[in-house]
């Protein structure tokens, strides 16, 4: 089980759909939060390639992974930096061969043009089945 966002807080009902996913399969949840990374070479150099995720994010990213464990099921969190983010989830799902990849952003937090782009490849390029938040 895959549960992903691009770099805003997971929505509540993506979150419980993936525990509840993970804890019915018996399978491991992997958590993955996959961000921007400026493609500058002077944001590496100065360290904003190490930026932390906002606390509205990392709260719910540390909500849910506390939420699956306390239900008994191995979680692994992720955070991939890339400058091409869609691609990068895109990658992990393909490495990952999760049974479900719940696309779990938080309603309002990406552009409308973002979020489209983003499920449109998710949906066309993933093995496996999807759930989106929103």
């Amino acid at each position: 089980m895959l549960l992903a966002t691009l770099g805003v807080p997971l929505d509540p009902a993506a979150m419980r759909f993936a525990v509840d996913a993970a804890v019915e399969a018996g399978r491991p949840l992997v958590v993955a939060n996959v961000v921007e990374l400026p493609p500058l070479p002077l944001s590496v150099i100065l360290g904003y390639d190490q930026l932390e995720d906002a606390p509205e994010t990392a709260e719910t990213l540390a909500a849910s992974a506390e939420l699956a464990r306390s239900l008994g099921v191995r979680v692994e969190r992720l955070r991939v930096r890339s400058p091409r983010p869609v691609a990068a989830l895109l990658e992990i799902a393909g490495e990952l061969r999760p049974g479900l990849l719940v696309f779990g952003p938080e309603s309002g937090r990406l552009s409308r043009r973002a979020r489209r782009k983003a499920v449109r490849a998710i949906t066309d390029n993933v093995a496996c089945l999807v759930w989106l938040a929103g």
